[in-house]
Protein backbone atom coordinates (compact mmCIF):
# COMPACT_ATOMS: atom_id res chain seq x y z
CA UNK A 1 0.00 0.00 0.00
CA UNK A 2 3.07 2.25 0.07
CA UNK A 3 3.58 4.56 -2.89
CA UNK A 4 7.29 3.68 -2.71
CA UNK A 5 9.69 2.15 -0.19
CA UNK A 6 11.92 4.78 1.47
CA UNK A 7 14.13 2.27 3.32
CA UNK A 8 17.27 2.88 1.25
CA UNK A 9 16.89 6.62 1.86
CA UNK A 10 16.65 6.03 5.62
CA UNK A 11 19.71 3.76 5.57
CA UNK A 12 21.96 6.39 3.95
CA UNK A 13 24.97 7.65 5.86
CA UNK A 14 23.79 11.09 6.92
CA UNK A 15 26.10 13.28 8.99
CA UNK A 16 23.24 15.66 9.80
CA UNK A 17 20.94 12.96 11.15
CA UNK A 18 22.98 9.82 11.89
CA UNK A 19 20.34 8.50 14.30
CA UNK A 20 17.98 7.72 11.43
CA UNK A 21 20.31 5.04 10.03
CA UNK A 22 20.74 3.53 13.51
CA UNK A 23 17.00 3.24 14.11
CA UNK A 24 16.31 2.03 10.57
CA UNK A 25 18.86 -0.78 10.96
CA UNK A 26 17.48 -1.74 14.35
CA UNK A 27 13.73 -1.17 14.03
CA UNK A 28 13.06 -1.67 10.30
CA UNK A 29 15.77 -4.16 9.37
CA UNK A 30 15.50 -6.01 12.69
CA UNK A 31 19.24 -6.11 13.37
CA UNK A 32 20.35 -6.57 17.00
CA UNK A 33 22.27 -3.98 19.00
CA UNK A 34 25.32 -6.26 18.80
CA UNK A 35 25.42 -6.11 15.00
CA UNK A 36 28.51 -4.32 13.70
CA UNK A 37 26.49 -1.97 11.47
CA UNK A 38 24.17 -1.03 14.33
CA UNK A 39 27.07 -0.38 16.70
CA UNK A 40 28.85 1.77 14.11
CA UNK A 41 25.68 3.74 13.42
CA UNK A 42 25.12 4.41 17.12
CA UNK A 43 28.71 5.58 17.52
CA UNK A 44 28.12 8.11 14.72
CA UNK A 45 25.21 9.60 16.72
CA UNK A 46 27.65 10.69 19.42
CA UNK A 47 30.12 12.13 16.89
CA UNK A 48 28.01 13.99 14.34
CA UNK A 49 24.71 15.78 14.01
CA UNK A 50 22.54 17.26 16.77
CA UNK A 51 23.65 15.17 19.77
CA UNK A 52 27.19 16.61 20.09
CA UNK A 53 25.77 20.13 19.78
CA UNK A 54 23.30 19.55 22.64
CA UNK A 55 25.96 17.92 24.83
CA UNK A 56 28.38 20.80 24.21
CA UNK A 57 25.84 23.13 25.87
CA UNK A 58 25.62 21.03 29.04
CA UNK A 59 26.89 22.48 32.33
CA UNK A 60 29.57 20.36 34.09
CA UNK A 61 27.10 19.63 36.90
CA UNK A 62 24.78 17.94 34.42
CA UNK A 63 22.10 20.55 33.73
CA UNK A 64 21.38 22.81 30.77
CA UNK A 65 20.86 26.62 30.93
CA UNK A 66 20.28 26.98 34.70
CA UNK A 67 19.94 24.90 37.87
CA UNK A 68 16.56 23.66 39.05
CA UNK A 69 13.90 21.35 37.69
CA UNK A 70 14.89 22.14 34.11
CA UNK A 71 11.53 22.93 32.52
CA UNK A 72 12.27 26.54 31.64
CA UNK A 73 13.27 27.84 29.16
CA UNK A 74 11.33 25.50 26.95
CA UNK A 75 13.22 23.33 24.49
CA UNK A 76 16.70 24.19 25.83
CA UNK A 77 16.59 23.50 29.58
CA UNK A 78 17.48 20.14 31.13
CA UNK A 79 14.12 18.39 30.72
CA UNK A 80 13.92 19.20 27.02
CA UNK A 81 17.56 18.34 26.36
CA UNK A 82 17.10 14.88 27.89
CA UNK A 83 13.89 14.23 25.94
CA UNK A 84 15.49 15.20 22.62
CA UNK A 85 18.69 13.26 23.31
CA UNK A 86 16.62 10.13 23.89
CA UNK A 87 14.63 10.70 20.69
CA UNK A 88 17.86 11.09 18.73
CA UNK A 89 19.29 7.79 20.01
CA UNK A 90 22.03 9.12 22.28
CA UNK A 91 24.13 6.43 23.96
CA UNK A 92 23.03 5.79 27.58
CA UNK A 93 26.57 4.75 28.51
CA UNK A 94 28.02 8.19 27.82
CA UNK A 95 28.97 9.84 31.16
CA UNK A 96 27.42 13.15 30.05
CA UNK A 97 24.08 11.45 29.39
CA UNK A 98 24.22 9.76 32.78
CA UNK A 99 25.06 13.08 34.48
CA UNK A 100 22.08 14.75 32.85
CA UNK A 101 19.70 11.96 33.83
CA UNK A 102 20.96 11.92 37.42
CA UNK A 103 20.61 15.69 37.66
CA UNK A 104 17.04 15.44 36.42
CA UNK A 105 16.10 12.67 38.86
CA UNK A 106 17.66 14.59 41.73
CA UNK A 107 16.25 18.06 41.00
CA UNK A 108 12.98 17.65 39.08
CA UNK A 109 10.89 15.21 41.12
CA UNK A 110 8.32 16.45 43.61
CA UNK A 111 7.37 14.76 46.88
CA UNK A 112 4.60 12.80 45.13
CA UNK A 113 7.28 11.08 42.98
CA UNK A 114 6.19 12.96 39.83
CA UNK A 115 8.24 15.31 37.67
CA UNK A 116 7.17 18.93 38.09
CA UNK A 117 7.31 21.96 35.80
CA UNK A 118 8.31 24.37 38.57
CA UNK A 119 11.90 25.31 39.38
CA UNK A 120 11.35 24.09 42.94
CA UNK A 121 9.38 20.91 42.20
CA UNK A 122 5.96 20.79 43.83
CA UNK A 123 3.14 18.26 43.28
CA UNK A 124 0.75 20.69 41.63
CA UNK A 125 3.28 21.15 38.82
CA UNK A 126 3.03 17.51 37.74
CA UNK A 127 1.55 17.15 34.25
CA UNK A 128 0.71 13.92 32.42
CA UNK A 129 2.53 14.93 29.24
CA UNK A 130 5.70 15.87 31.12
CA UNK A 131 5.81 12.66 33.11
CA UNK A 132 5.03 10.49 30.10
CA UNK A 133 7.75 12.16 28.05
CA UNK A 134 10.33 11.76 30.80
CA UNK A 135 9.41 8.16 31.53
CA UNK A 136 9.95 7.43 27.83
CA UNK A 137 13.21 9.35 27.64
CA UNK A 138 14.76 8.02 30.84
CA UNK A 139 13.81 4.44 30.01
CA UNK A 140 15.44 4.86 26.62
CA UNK A 141 18.52 6.23 28.38
CA UNK A 142 18.91 3.21 30.63
CA UNK A 143 16.80 3.98 33.71
CA UNK A 144 13.81 1.63 33.31
CA UNK A 145 14.88 -0.45 36.32
CA UNK A 146 15.70 2.56 38.51
CA UNK A 147 13.50 2.61 41.64
CA UNK A 148 12.97 6.37 41.32
CA UNK A 149 11.54 5.99 37.84
CA UNK A 150 9.44 3.02 38.91
CA UNK A 151 7.82 5.26 41.53
CA UNK A 152 7.05 7.88 38.89
CA UNK A 153 5.44 5.20 36.71
CA UNK A 154 3.32 4.14 39.69
CA UNK A 155 2.22 7.74 40.25
CA UNK A 156 1.32 8.17 36.59
CA UNK A 157 -0.70 4.95 36.47
CA UNK A 158 -2.59 5.86 39.65
CA UNK A 159 -3.20 9.39 38.39
CA UNK A 160 -4.87 7.96 35.29
CA UNK A 161 -7.02 5.37 37.06
CA UNK A 162 -7.72 7.34 40.26
CA UNK A 163 -6.42 4.52 42.43
CA UNK A 164 -5.76 5.76 45.97
CA UNK A 165 -3.67 7.28 47.34
CA UNK A 166 -3.55 10.09 44.78
CA UNK A 167 -4.13 13.82 45.04
CA UNK A 168 -5.19 16.00 42.13
CA UNK A 169 -4.63 19.73 41.62
CA UNK A 170 -6.66 22.20 39.53
CA UNK A 171 -3.49 23.66 38.02
CA UNK A 172 -1.87 20.34 37.08
CA UNK A 173 -3.10 16.78 36.86
CA UNK A 174 -6.70 17.57 37.72
CA UNK A 175 -8.38 14.17 37.95
CA UNK A 176 -8.48 10.60 36.68
CA UNK A 177 -8.97 9.76 33.04
CA UNK A 178 -6.32 12.21 31.74
CA UNK A 179 -7.92 15.36 33.18
CA UNK A 180 -5.50 18.29 33.01
CA UNK A 181 -5.67 21.80 34.44
CA UNK A 182 -3.90 23.20 31.38
CA UNK A 183 -6.81 21.84 29.32
CA UNK A 184 -9.31 23.50 31.69
CA UNK A 185 -9.84 20.26 33.59
CA UNK A 186 -10.84 18.29 30.50
CA UNK A 187 -9.27 15.01 29.47
CA UNK A 188 -6.22 15.78 27.34
CA UNK A 189 -5.43 13.78 24.19
CA UNK A 190 -1.85 15.00 24.14
CA UNK A 191 -1.35 13.99 27.76
CA UNK A 192 -2.93 10.60 27.12
CA UNK A 193 -0.57 9.83 24.24
CA UNK A 194 2.51 10.89 26.20
CA UNK A 195 1.45 8.94 29.29
CA UNK A 196 0.80 5.79 27.25
CA UNK A 197 4.08 6.11 25.40
CA UNK A 198 5.96 6.42 28.67
CA UNK A 199 4.24 3.49 30.38
CA UNK A 200 4.77 1.27 27.33
CA UNK A 201 8.52 1.50 27.92
CA UNK A 202 8.29 -0.76 30.95
CA UNK A 203 8.49 -4.54 30.82
CA UNK A 204 5.49 -6.73 30.12
CA UNK A 205 5.59 -8.01 33.70
CA UNK A 206 5.22 -4.48 35.05
CA UNK A 207 2.50 -3.64 32.54
CA UNK A 208 0.45 -6.74 33.25
CA UNK A 209 0.26 -5.79 36.91
CA UNK A 210 0.32 -2.24 38.20
CA UNK A 211 0.43 -0.41 34.85
CA UNK A 212 -2.03 -2.39 32.74
CA UNK A 213 -5.24 -0.71 34.02
CA UNK A 214 -3.82 2.69 33.07
CA UNK A 215 -2.87 1.47 29.60
CA UNK A 216 -6.33 0.00 29.11
CA UNK A 217 -7.86 3.31 30.16
CA UNK A 218 -5.59 5.01 27.62
CA UNK A 219 -6.71 2.73 24.80
CA UNK A 220 -10.35 3.28 25.70
CA UNK A 221 -9.87 7.04 25.69
CA UNK A 222 -7.97 7.20 22.38
CA UNK A 223 -10.56 4.96 20.71
CA UNK A 224 -13.47 6.97 22.10
CA UNK A 225 -12.94 9.30 19.13
CA UNK A 226 -11.93 8.69 15.53
CA UNK A 227 -8.11 9.01 15.74
CA UNK A 228 -8.07 10.50 12.23
CA UNK A 229 -10.32 13.33 13.43
CA UNK A 230 -8.72 13.68 16.87
CA UNK A 231 -11.57 15.69 18.33
CA UNK A 232 -10.56 14.90 21.89
CA UNK A 233 -11.82 17.40 24.48
CA UNK A 234 -10.32 20.78 23.69
CA UNK A 235 -11.32 24.38 24.22
CA UNK A 236 -12.90 26.15 21.20
CA UNK A 237 -11.41 23.96 18.43
CA UNK A 238 -9.29 20.92 17.74
CA UNK A 239 -5.59 21.83 17.57
CA UNK A 240 -4.21 21.64 14.03
CA UNK A 241 -1.01 20.13 15.44
CA UNK A 242 -2.77 16.77 15.42
CA UNK A 243 -2.63 16.85 11.62
CA UNK A 244 0.89 18.28 11.07
CA UNK A 245 3.50 15.55 11.43
CA UNK A 246 6.65 16.56 13.23
CA UNK A 247 9.84 15.63 15.04
CA UNK A 248 10.53 15.96 17.90
CA UNK A 249 6.98 16.34 19.17
CA UNK A 250 7.59 17.95 22.58
CA UNK A 251 4.39 18.00 24.67
CA UNK A 252 2.01 18.05 21.71
CA UNK A 253 0.91 14.97 19.81
CA UNK A 254 -0.29 14.00 16.34
CA UNK A 255 -2.38 11.37 14.58
CA UNK A 256 0.71 9.26 13.89
CA UNK A 257 1.63 9.04 17.57
CA UNK A 258 -1.94 8.01 18.36
CA UNK A 259 -1.75 5.19 15.82
CA UNK A 260 1.69 4.15 17.10
CA UNK A 261 0.39 3.86 20.67
CA UNK A 262 -2.70 1.94 19.66
CA UNK A 263 -0.62 -0.47 17.57
CA UNK A 264 1.69 -1.08 20.54
CA UNK A 265 -1.37 -1.69 22.71
CA UNK A 266 -2.55 -4.40 20.31
CA UNK A 267 -5.14 -2.48 18.29
CA UNK A 268 -3.38 -2.45 14.92
CA UNK A 269 -6.10 -4.55 13.30
CA UNK A 270 -8.97 -2.73 14.98
CA UNK A 271 -11.26 -1.17 12.33
CA UNK A 272 -11.45 1.99 14.43
CA UNK A 273 -7.76 2.59 13.70
CA UNK A 274 -8.08 2.11 9.92
CA UNK A 275 -9.18 5.68 9.05
CA UNK A 276 -6.06 7.06 10.72
CA UNK A 277 -3.86 4.57 8.84
CA UNK A 278 -5.47 5.65 5.56
CA UNK A 279 -4.92 9.30 6.54
CA UNK A 280 -1.24 8.54 7.14
CA UNK A 281 -0.78 6.68 3.86
CA UNK A 282 -2.36 9.56 1.94
CA UNK A 283 0.34 11.92 3.21
CA UNK A 284 3.19 9.91 1.70
CA UNK A 285 4.80 11.42 -1.39
CA UNK A 286 5.64 9.60 -4.64
CA UNK A 287 9.10 8.66 -3.32
CA UNK A 288 7.62 7.09 -0.16
CA UNK A 289 8.55 9.96 2.17
CA UNK A 290 6.64 12.12 4.63
CA UNK A 291 7.26 15.85 5.14
CA UNK A 292 8.25 17.68 8.29
CA UNK A 293 5.15 19.79 8.84
CA UNK A 294 5.69 20.79 12.47
CA UNK A 295 9.04 21.58 14.07
CA UNK A 296 10.81 23.34 16.92
CA UNK A 297 13.43 24.87 14.65
CA UNK A 298 14.84 28.08 16.08
CA UNK A 299 13.88 27.05 19.62
CA UNK A 300 16.17 24.10 20.39
CA UNK A 301 19.95 24.00 20.65
CA UNK A 302 20.08 22.84 17.04
CA UNK A 303 17.62 22.64 14.15
CA UNK A 304 16.64 19.18 12.95
CA UNK A 305 15.72 19.04 9.27
CA UNK A 306 13.80 21.70 7.33
CA UNK A 307 10.10 22.30 7.73
CA UNK A 308 8.11 21.62 4.57
CA UNK A 309 10.72 19.22 3.17
CA UNK A 310 10.78 15.40 3.16
CA UNK A 311 11.79 14.28 6.64
CA UNK A 312 13.79 11.19 7.46
CA UNK A 313 12.65 11.34 11.08
CA UNK A 314 8.95 11.59 10.27
CA UNK A 315 9.32 8.91 7.61
CA UNK A 316 11.04 6.67 10.17
CA UNK A 317 8.16 7.24 12.60
CA UNK A 318 5.62 6.31 9.93
CA UNK A 319 7.50 3.26 8.68
CA UNK A 320 7.83 1.81 12.17
CA UNK A 321 4.07 1.89 12.59
CA UNK A 322 3.22 0.61 9.11
CA UNK A 323 5.68 -2.25 9.45
CA UNK A 324 4.11 -3.28 12.76
CA UNK A 325 0.68 -3.56 11.16
CA UNK A 326 2.04 -5.42 8.13
CA UNK A 327 1.81 -2.76 5.40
Amino acid sequence: MLKANPLNWLLENDSDNPGVRYFALRDLMGLPETDAQVRAARAEIMRRGPVPVILAAQHPEGYWVKPGSGYSPKYRATIWAIIVLAELGANPDDPRIQAGCEYLLTHSVAENDAFSVYRNPVPHGALLCLNGNLLYALCRLGYAADERLQKTADWLARAITGEAPIRYYPSGTAGPGFACGVNLGQACGWGANKAIRGLLEFSQSSRSGRLQPALEAGADFLLSRDPAVADYPYTVRVSNTWFRLGFPLSYWSDVLETVANLVELGYGADPRVQPAVEWLLAKQDAQGRWKLENSLNGKMWVDIERRGKPSKWVTLRAMRVLQRIGL
